[in-house]
């Protein structure tokens, strides 16, 4: 490199620092709050935790939720003390209450009158916390398995709509906690406005081939629209994670769960992606006629997957068939 290239890109690298420092400011200050709302919610019927969060602030999803299969769920926010996430879960893992667990948090903690806290324990139970300092509206609502707090609201019907809301939903816990975002939303929200999102639910072995718990981990981190752009990435993840999950089935050999499975992700997308993966569960379950039938269809959806058909593994069992050449036939 030559002395004069090496001190013009000296003398921009500090331009840059500089910019990107201003950059950063002005999307979260340091000690500023995290003006939020959010819910924390528990599915009895799955063991499902999670939280949904959205805020006036860059990244609330990198701030905010926090949980663990089988332990619990916890929101942490206004001024959060982020320590509040990983050591909840600690206490609750260790056989803490929901309620023990807050008590905990905040009895050493000098800055609790400026937090907000909601959680759940893997039994259901709840405890919920908005202290003195922290700027109207502000306050939470809590009910069997769910707790919604918030904070810098445009009132108190945001955090009452998000529990209705909740209970009145039915589907998994993904869905409930997606609904009471929107509804909480659509009573008012943040009274600063909207900038990002976040939904996190762990369920025990429904992470990426069954190997963890992280079951829905969706961010949006910065977005004019914020909760319309996480619905839209819910939709596309809840596809993905009935495929997912097939194929953590079809390992086990649990063919037909797989196969209930993959019926159900293809009546959510037309394409021929989720088509493909029902043929593959059907190819491994020893069904013939039903994988060539759905691959077909799959095929004439998406004629790029005939080239996948061609190489895929799972379809190794119907490769000889003279069918199966035909569809997957090159032009």
């Amino acid at each position: 490199m030559s002395r004069s290239i090496a001190r013009s890109r000296a003398g921009i690298l500090p331009g840059l620092l500089f910019a990107l420092t201003l950059l950063c400011a002005s999307h979260a200050r340091a000690g500023e709050p995290v003006a939020t709302f959010s819910i924390v919610g528990r599915d009895p019927a799955t063991g499902e935790v999670g939280v949904a969060v959205q805020s006036k602030f860059f990244a609330v999803g990198a701030v905010v939720p926090w949980a663990k299969a089988g332990v619990g769920a916890i929101a942490t926010q206004a001024f959060a003390n982020t320590t509040f996430g990983p050591r909840g879960l600690e206490l609750l893992a260790a056989g803490h209450t929901a309620q023990e667990t807050l008590d905990r948090l905040l009895s050493d903690d000098p800055g609790r009158e400026q937090r907000q806290v909601g959680i759940v324990d893997a039994e259901g139970g709840v405890a919920s916390f908005t202290g003195t300092e922290c700027n109207a509206w502000a306050g939470h609502v809590s009910g069997p398995d769910f707790t919604a707090q918030g904070n810098i609201l445009v009132g108190e019907e945001t955090v009452q709509a998000m529990g209705r809301a909740f209970r009145e939903t039915e589907g998994m816990l993904v869905e409930r906690l997606m609904a009471a975002l929107e509804a909480g939303q659509a009573a008012g929200g943040d009274s600063r406005g909207m900038q990002s999102a976040a939904i996190l639910v762990e369920k025990t072995g429904a992470g990426y081939g069954g190997f963890n718990d992280r079951y829905c981990d969706l961010r949006v981190d910065d977005h004019e629209d914020p909760i319309r752009e996480l619905r839209r990435i819910v939709d596309l993840w809840r596809v993905n994670a009935l495929i997912l999950e097939g194929y953590t089935l079809v390992e086990k050999g649990e063919f037909d769960a797989a196969i209930a499975l993959g019926q159900r992700a293809a009546s959510l997308d037309p394409g021929g992606e989720p088509r493909f993966h029902l043929a593959c569960y059907f190819s491994r379950a020893s069904r013939p006629d039903e994988a060539l039938d759905a691959l077909a269809e799959a095929v004439g959806r998406d004629p790029k997957l005939a080239e996948r058909a061609r190489s895929d593994s799972d379809l190794t069992p119907i490769r000889e068939n003279s069918r199966f050449r035909d569809i997957v036939a090159r032009p």
